[in-house]
Parts: structure tokens; C-alpha cells; sequence
């Protein structure tokens, strides 16, 4: 038997906590909450007997792992895990893996839901604009790339997507026009949502070059991660061209000056909501704790990504 910490700052809803729980408790595990926390220190010390540790956006760096005497493995609830540090955990012999495709559609959801919100001016009685009839570019096309696209077309609009090594076939299948580069996206497409990971080549590559491409009434939808945006970029295009809007599930690094300067043109909620939903909590918690206990069990790494 081995203790499984959910470690928690933002909470998964009680009823994916009480789920969560069952499936390791049927499983013959122990599970342990560390919720609503609010010092590094206290995931260090809750994570000293734990074997396994599930986190959403929880920063685990190389403190957090070597703070874990038993630890075997740990699971991001979501399929972001630039919040784990693989390094100092493949040092320690600690496996790390996300739940891809779990919270996905909640993503998508909360892009459309963001960007009708700006579309119709955040209903403050001053004539908007509709969606359909729009073009929607999606860069990046995984699993949230295609709920977007899903949606898009329910709303009328026409899908463009891009992705490095696509399948253009199965882009056309799913009524999805494939695009040839970033550029061709920016250039084309009115509203461009993106659903690329953070890594060293994607940091501030939406940049001036890119943005200046963006038609008339243009709007970049951000759910994927915040630093993927240049944000220096961004405030300089929107200075010079008043139709351009900006949403983000993220509160911007240069926030004082966007809200000087913009307020009407940008919205962002005061905490990270893509994955806030019931049912992405249930299923992406679920599948952490399934995958745990297939390894702790089994020895299964199936979404291992270190």
C-alpha cells in the first residue's frame, strides 16, 4: 500500500476530490490532500512519505522532489507540465506524466466563451460582431486544437489550422483547412487561438512579425501558455491599430499597462479557468490516479514525458 499526495493549491472541485479518492482507496492505496496551500514549504513537507503526487498547476521543482523520500512518480492533471522540473526528477530516478486530452474540451469552451465575450464588446450594449462568417486559425492541433476546431464550425466560422508535421488529410476529414505556417494563419484569420506548449523555441514567438499580420478586427485568443505571447509586441501593435483585441487565460506579466492603455480591448480572469470545470476536474484527476496506479502496480508509463 502506498500514499498517493493530491496536492492541491487551486482545489479540484469536491466531487473529483471524492472520486479521485475512491478509485486509489479501491485500488488499496492511501490518499492524502494537501489543499489550498499556501508556502513551498508545506508541499515539502507533505510530500515526505508520499510514493505518488498529483498536482494541476502546482510549481514541482527540484526542492518539492528531493523533499520526497518515497517518491516514484508524479502526475500533472492536464497536459501542460511545464510546471514539473523533468530534470531534477530523471536525476532522482522520478517518473512525470501529464493526462493528455482530459481537460480539453473545458479549454476550447472557455476560448469561445472568451471570445464571444469580446466579440460582443463584453455586452456593455455597444454593437459587436458575430462569429460566423469568421475565420478561426488554430495553431497547434492536439486534442484542444480540435475541440476548437468542433466548436468553430458549430458557430459558422471557417476552420484553418497549422501544426508542424500534420496530417493534412486528417485536417480535411475534420472540415479543417491546413495552413502552411504561422504566417498564413495570422494573415488569413481574424481570430487565432493558440495551443502550443512553452518551450525554448515557442517563448515570444507571437511577436511583432506575426501580430502585424492580423486583419482588420482581429483577436488573439491565448490558452495556452502566457509566455508564448510577446507581450512588448503586443502592447506596441495594439497602440498602433485600435481593432485589434486580445484574451488570455492568463493575467499578463505587463497587466498595469495593459489595462492603462486597453481596458475595452483585452480580458483575462483573475486566475487561470480553462481546465475549471466539474467535469475536466473529475476526468483529468481520474486519469491521474488511474495512470499512478497503473505504474505503482504495474510498472505501465504509458504517458511518461521525461
Amino acid at each position: 500500500m502506498s500514499t498517493i499526495l493530491l496536492a492541491t493549491e487551486k482545489p479540484f472541485a469536491k466531487d473529483a476530490v471524492e472520486k479521485i479518492s475512491k478509485v486509489i482507496t479501491n485500488a488499496g492505496h492511501t490518499v492524502q490532500l494537501l489543499e489550498n496551500y499556501t508556502d513551498k514549504a508545506q508541499l515539502c513537507e507533505a510530500v515526505k512519505d508520499a510514493a505518488a503526487v498529483i498536482v494541476r498547476s502546482d510549481i514541482v521543482d527540484a526542492d518539492v522532489i528531493n523533499a520526497g523520500n518515497q517518491l516514484k512518480i508524479v502526475v500533472r492533471a492536464g497536459a501542460g507540465y511545464d510546471n514539473l522540473d523533468l530534470n531534477a526528477a530523471t536525476a532522482k530516478n522520478v517518473v512525470c506524466m501529464n493526462t493528455p486530452g482530459q481537460n480539453a474540451n473545458a479549454v476550447a469552451e472557455c476560448a469561445f466563451g472568451m471570445m464571444l465575450y469580446m466579440a460582443r464588446k463584453q455586452f456593455s450594449g455597444s454593437s459587436g460582431t458575430e462569429l460566423r462568417g469568421k475565420k478561426l486559425g488554430i495553431i497547434g492541433y492536439g486534442n484542444i486544437g480540435r475541440y476548437m476546431a468542433q466548436i468553430g464550425r458549430g458557430f459558422g466560422m471557417e476552420v484553418f489550422a497549422y501544426k508542424r508535421n500534420m496530417d493534412r488529410l486528417a485536417l480535411q476529414i475534420d472540415g479543417v483547412t491546413p495552413a502552411s505556417s504561422f504566417e498564413d494563419i495570422f494573415e488569413h484569420c481574424e481570430y487565432v487561438s493558440l495551443h502550443i506548449p512553452s518551450t525554448a523555441e515557442t517563448k515570444g514567438v507571437i511577436n511583432m512579425h506575426l501580430l502585424k499580420l492580423l486583419p482588420k478586427n482581429g483577436m488573439l485568443v491565448n490558452t495556452a501558455r502566457l509566455d508564448v505571447v510577446n507581450e512588448t509586441d503586443l502592447l506596441q501593435l495594439m497602440g498602433e491599430r485600435n481593432d485589434i483585441t486580445y484574451v488570455s487565460d492568463f493575467v499578463p506579466k505587463m497587466e498595469a499597462a495593459f489595462n492603462e492603455k486597453f481596458a475595452k480591448r483585452i480580458f483575462y480572469p483573475a486566475k487561470k479557468m480553462g481546465a475549471q470545470t466539474e467535469e475536466a476536474n473529475v476526468n483529468a484527476g481520474i486519469a491521474a490516479a488511474k495512470q499512478i496506479i497503473d505504474f505503482l502496480d504495474k510498472g505501465i508509463d504509458t504517458f511518461r514525458v521525461n
